[in-house]
């Protein structure tokens, strides 16, 4: 996967903790003799959502998938990847990535086999990508932002508000123009996409002092940041963004470094922002979508049925995930209330209202990164 270094150290951090590494695929990844006993590594690197959404998760990281020839067994290593932002229940996510390597082994006959592994065991994340193109090991995961400027279109869902209606999820989800056409971009960099993993849609802005509801209720407030292109919608509203890795945020809360708090929901109850913030605006502010992507050579030198079942457990895998997410969201609202925090869930109005502000300035910035398809994906994903 393309390196992070075009988005702060916050990026990196914040994808930590979907942990999808997944070793396997013996027999079933042998194409021919010439595979032989060889075995395949699958990096699945899958977004984790949201780095912080559970201890136990947002320490492992995003994991991957290692594929092997039939006959044996080698550890399988991948990478970490970065975010913050895509919660919504890696616990739940490593569930769903569990469940996909049964039904894997269940519709291929048990030719195709997935265990999952976590952590750094494989590359290193700024590896990943370049692995999986060169053939080096058959696949890995990313979430959308972390392609950067390799593949600057995939940050089109972090738009905010342009991506993050439930029902235009699922319709990219199904076969969608705006999938295809990123897709297409993945081809061009040499990697297949098997699939495609909502992460979040829902984010939480975070107060001691007083809930942030209204657009001027961000001027003079130092926030913690995202990115470098998001950030220009809160700098829009006059708010100072800091990027600042999702450990440091809740001493900086505390210490007053920081005045507000930004990550999604069920992060801010893994770091436990409910000790040291009394309120919480949820809003739809941007999506997350993970992705699992292959290389080309390796994919279609498997026999058909190989295929098949991969990618019958694939979009399987894709439809659990959207109540996986949802479910985890709510729970995470519903929780931060019981503990204390005074939380506002933002009205289709005032989403409007922050859309109108903070939504152009960041749209500018993303066609300055993305010139030549910029302006395509943005009106594919709005069709939806």
């Amino acid at each position: 996967m393309a390196k992070t270094n075009d988005f702060t150290k916050i990026m990196q951090d914040m994808m930590s903790a979907f942990p999808v590494d997944s070793r396997g695929m013996q027999d079933a990844f042998r194409t021919s003799a010439a595979l032989g006993e060889r075995m395949t590594r699958v990096a699945v690197e899958a977004a984790e959502k949201s780095t912080e959404i559970t201890a136990k998760w947002t320490k492992d990281t995003l994991g991957r998938i290692h594929a092997m020839a039939k006959a044996k067994d080698e550890p399988a290593e991948y990478t970490k990847a970065v975010t913050d932002f895509a919660s919504a229940s890696a616990e739940m996510a490593a569930e769903n990535m569990a469940a996909f390597a049964e039904d894997v082994a269940r519709r291929s006959n048990g030719s195709v086999q997935v265990q999952v592994f976590p952590a750094e065991q494989l590359a290193k994340a700024g590896e990943n990508f370049p692995g999986v193109a060169r053939g080096a090991f058959e696949a890995a995961a990313a979430v959308n932002f972390q392609w950067g400027t390799t593949i600057p279109e995939m940050n089109a869902p972090t738009i905010p508000y342009l991506f993050t209606d439930l029902p235009r999820i699922r319709k990219f989800l199904g076969g969608s123009e705006a999938a295809k056409f990123l897709e297409g971009l993945l081809e061009r960099r040499q990697v297949r996409n098997l699939m495609w993993l909502y992460t979040t849609r829902q984010s939480i802005f975070t107060s001691n002092r007083k809930p942030i509801v209204a657009l001027d209720d961000f001027r003079g407030l130092k926030i913690r940041g995202l990115n470098p292109l998001t950030d220009h919608a809160l700098t829009a509203v006059g708010a100072a963004p800091s990027a600042m890795p999702g450990p440091e945020v809740p001493p900086a809360l505390q210490s007053g470094v920081l005045d507000a708090g930004l990550t999604d929901v069920s992060a801010a109850v893994s770091r436990r922002f409910y000790e040291i913030q009394r309120y919480g605006t949820v809003a739809p502010y941007f999506a997350v979508i993970s992705h699992v992507y292959v290389n080309p050579r390796w994919w279609n030198g498997l026999r058909a049925e190989q295929r098949q079942a991969i990618e019958a457990a694939a979009r399987k895998a894709e439809q659990d995930q959207i109540g996986v997410t949802e479910e985890t969201a709510a729970a995470a609202v519903g929780e931060l209330r019981a503990k204390g925090m005074t939380i506002h869930e933002q009205t289709p109005e005032e989403a409007e209202t922050w859309k109108a502000r903070m939504q152009p300035p960041v749209i500018e910035a993303f066609l300055r990164l993305a010139p030549e398809n910029g302006r395509r994906i943005l009106d594919l994903m709005q069709a939806l």
